[in-house]
């Protein structure tokens, strides 16, 4: 899955390089401006674009391979450590960024989130991979299956804002070098904030079921605890400003990147905090 969506970000790259070339040869031979400047989809510029996606939709399904494989191996869903849970983090990200590719066709936002998917899959390989019999707090196999995978979703989504957040203020003042135009970044950003929103909601509803189960109350301002509520707060904010205030563009773009910073935290908090979620190094 690693080797195919590595690839799928070098074709993507090529994609995106091949379109601009043949836009700067399209606008030297017309006289056109330079401040015009975009993608032009020649046959060789396509053919970069589909099969990079063809690779990372072959990614996705190998890590979907993984996670059946997995669960057959120890016997519950693979959420149950580092390891586990950020092969899991990859697929959700491949996931929803696909999802978004059908319906935008925009593969310049898949040289942000790619690597991502991909970072957390070199990550993983940089961890044990032995399976350990669950500790006591991660025995209710349906609760924890369902607190994660529910993660997992909002996670990847919130992911794709990020890259969308994130191509919306590389845009230059001039030439565009490609990017999609920003009102269209700018509500892949917000229609990915709405599918990853209310499943941050379901993650801290049925995290705190699953401690009531596990440690006899419901909340108890955990580090995790805490990080995951900041991070719902944050797009709350974030949906909040939007559709109350009218908040877009640059602004709104700000607040998805402080977004994404607390997800990672939020996912990383056990290396710098103790808690209750510390145990073999659960995300």
């Amino acid at each position: 899955a690693a080797i195919a969506v590595c690839l799928a970000f070098l074709l993507y790259l090529a994609h995106v390089l091949s379109g601009l070339r043949a836009a700067r040869m399209e606008t030297a031979g017309t006289g056109a401006s330079t401040g015009t400047l975009g993608l032009v989809m020649g046959s060789r510029t396509a053919t970069f674009g589909r099969y990079g996606s063809i690779l990372g939709w072959l990614g996705f399904a190998f890590l979907t391979a993984w996670l059946v494989f997995r669960t057959i191996a120890t016997g519950h869903g693979p959420f149950a450590n580092m390891y586990e849970f950020s092969v899991a983090f990859a697929w959700g990200i491949l996931g929803v960024y696909y999802w978004f590719e059908r319906g935008y066709q925009q593969r310049v936002l898949g040289l942000l989130v790619l690597p991502i998917a991909l970072g957390m899959m070199l990550y993983a390989a940089t961890i044990p991979a032995t399976i350990e019999p669950l500790v006591p707090a991660l025995q209710n196999n349906l609760l924890l299956t369902v607190h994660v995978a529910v993660a997992i979703v909002s996670y990847g989504a919130f992911a794709i804002a990020f890259g969308a957040a994130l191509l919306f203020l590389l845009q230059p003042a001039g030439p565009r070098w490609g990017l999609p135009k920003p009102a269209v970044l700018d509500e892949i950003g917000y229609k990915a904030v709405v599918i990853g929103f209310p499943f941050m909601a379901a993650v801290l509803v049925l995290g705190a079921l699953w401690a009531d189960v596990a440690w006899g109350r419901y909340w108890g301002w955990d580090p995790k605890e805490t990080a995951s509520l900041v991070t719902w707060l944050i797009y709350a904010t974030y949906l909040h400003a939007r559709v109350v205030r009218g908040w877009t563009g640059r602004r709104a773009a700000i607040l998805l990147l402080i977004g994404f910073a607390a997800t990672l935290f939020t996912y990383f908090g056990n290396y710098f905090f103790s808690g209750l979620h510390s145990y073999g190094g659960l995300g």
